[in-house]
């Protein structure tokens, strides 16, 4: 697909956090003539030569292999975060959701299928140097959404032994960021009514140093990146971490945000976040906190030598810039990005 001119892309989840930067992107490339975004929501944000469909991946009607006739490569975004005290909910969305996405690729033959996976889908691994991505991929149980990544890992095994014709490419990205995903990522992770001024230097002089946590994060925009060369690619295959430096722990945030590490037991750390879930004052569930604490820093050398990829943010900038949208409640004119400070 390298060389072909006025190639078309679809692209599902086209108006959240990563599905907005891959369809600006997309639509800059003058390889490609056309992009269809797919979302539950029609945004009133649409980039040249864009055009949008209404889709909901938990209806078993989405007609998705119509939508997909004449595509060039599918990039499959979409994902539903929430309700997190319904894991079968988040199921219906994302894991049979995203199977109806991988038959309608083979049923409208369409020969690049590119698939956001991610960390969350590696098993518990070191935080003391990075693996590559011949790691297993086992997800951590406990937790729904890694349940649902490596799910999907084992179903795209079998998709490409029975579609040897189709090019599956496989993104493991880090914590992803950006300006104008702050808004939503507060409602999230964090909840309505988290004041997200709050997310300000000089009201945090001490940061929770909980052991385990050191993750690593990319902007969003590079991760989109990485999407765009790996769908005008005409041979990378397989997966692809991606990932900025450094990573980051309390030590690193501490400097960034001028606060001091205070040692704080993972026991304690997890109690809180379980009590604030289960009363329903915090969205992110303890189980999605255990992960956390046990996902591997990634190698992404195979990024960087295959598909020629660079993250153009480090993971302190990325940050640097996420707290500045928390702090303006900064967002984009789509559903699940619009912009708001609370409530």
């Amino acid at each position: 697909m390298s060389s072909s001119a006025g190639s078309t892309v679809v692209v599902t989840g086209a108006t959240g956090n990563v599905g907005t930067s891959v369809v600006r992107l997309l639509s800059q490339d003058p390889g490609v003539a056309s992009v269809r975004g797919l979302a539950r929501r029609m945004p009133q944000w649409s980039p040249p030569g864009t055009e949008w469909s209404a889709v909901d991946l938990a209806s078993d009607r989405a007609d998705l292999a119509e939508r997909f006739a004449g595509a060039d490569a599918v990039v499959h975004l979409a994902w539903a975060f929430q309700p997190t005290h319904d894991p079968a909910a988040t199921w219906r969305t994302n894991v049979l959701g995203s199977i109806q996405v991988f038959e309608a690729v083979a049923a409208a033959g369409v020969p690049v299928l590119v698939h956001a996976s991610s960390v969350g889908a590696y098993s518990p691994g070191p935080k003391d140097h990075a693996v590559d991505e011949s790691w297993p991929t086992h997800g951590w149980p406990d937790a729904a959404y890694c349940r649902e990544k490596a799910y999907l890992e084992r179903t795209l095994d079998v998709f490409e032994r029975d579609h040897p014709e189709v090019r599956v490419v496989r993104m493991r990205p880090a914590f992803l960021f950006k300006r104008e995903s702050a808004s939503e990522q507060r409602r999230i992770f964090g909840g309505r009514f988290l004041p997200g001024p709050l997310a300000r230097p000089e009201l945090l002089p001490l940061l929770p140093d909980v052991p385990g946590l050191r993750v690593q994060a990319l902007h969003t925009d590079d991760a989109a990146e990485a999407y765009r060369l790996a769908v005008r690619s005409a041979t990378a295959r397989g997966a692809f971490n991606l990932a900025a430096d450094p990573p980051l722990d309390a030590a690193v945030l501490g400097e960034l945000l001028g606060a001091r590490p205070v040692r704080l037991p993972r026991t304690a750390a997890r109690s809180a976040v379980a009590a604030a879930w289960k009363l329903r004052l915090l969205p992110a569930s303890p189980h999605l906190f255990d992960a956390v604490l046990r996902l591997p820093l990634m190698d992404c050398t195979r990024a960087h030598q295959e598909l020629g990829w660079r993250p153009r943010w480090t993971a302190t900038e990325v940050l640097e810039e996420f707290l500045e949208g928390l702090q303006r409640g900064s967002g984009l004119d789509t559903a699940p990005l619009r912009g708001r400070k609370v409530g």
